[in-house]
């Protein structure tokens, strides 16, 4: 199964992903911001970083890159797309995801390893986790804090939207301390804490993250 990774001006993690996709026994294919060609991929993720310097907004002029037009419309065909930290952003910016991040309530950037608690195991990214299990994995950002009016709110609650939430202390302000949501349908899913780099023992805090990329691979093995 072939799984994009878009590289923007700023992004960092890329190839972090790449390796995660592979690790998982996906194949990474590397997609580039300023094309309108997503090479016959079945998934795709925007990784973290800073797009385009993070100028205007996060995420704000990543939305209108020649890429996005095409993974929104894939998006919207069923594809499963991931996005992570700042992927997350450009996502919410290019409105696959409602809501909106912003500034840390503490005004600092958090770097720590997160524990986080999986409220939705049903996504095309989370299959591989239990509803109520608790993982960690790093969380960096600077901008990370989920907003959204009550409404929205309550209907990411009720319609069992929210997919990971964090555990302990609220790291940014987050409302209902809320790290990550999904669409309706299941298929485009953020998150602000970083997967990617909880893919081995080696490196970060264990191999908790892997289970997002090996959701993506098993759900498109079976589709």
């Amino acid at each position: 199964m072939k799984i994009g990774v878009v590289t923007f001006p700023g992004s960092l993690d890329d190839v972090d992903a790449q390796r995660a996709v592979r690790l998982a026994g996906g194949e990474p294919v590397a997609l580039w911001h300023g094309d309108h060609d997503l090479q016959g991929v079945d998934a795709v993720i925007l990784p973290g970083g800073f797009s385009y310097g993070d100028y205007l907004r996060c995420g704000a002029i990543a939305r209108f890159a020649p890429v996005m037009t095409e993974v929104v419309a894939a998006a919207n065909g069923g594809m499963p797309v991931l996005g992570i930290c700042n992927g997350f952003q450009i996502l919410c910016e290019s409105h696959l995801l409602p809501g909106a991040l912003i500034r840390n309530n503490h005004r600092t950037f958090v770097c720590r390893d997160q524990v986080l608690q999986v409220e939705n195991a049903s996504t095309a990214w989370t299959t591989a986790y239990t509803a109520g299990q608790q993982i960690t994995v790093p969380l960096k950002n600077g901008e990370g804090g989920f907003v959204a009016d009550t409404e929205t709110l309550d209907r990411l609650e009720g319609e069992g939207q929210v997919v990971v939430r964090y555990v302990g202390q609220d790291p940014n302000g987050s409302l209902r301390a809320i790290a990550g949501i999904t669409n309706e349908r299941g298929n485009v899913v953020g998150l602000m804490p970083h997967p990617e780099h909880a893919i081995e023992d080696l490196t970060g805090p264990g191999t908790d993250g892997l289970g997002f990329f090996t959701s993506a691979v098993t759900a498109l093995v079976s589709a």
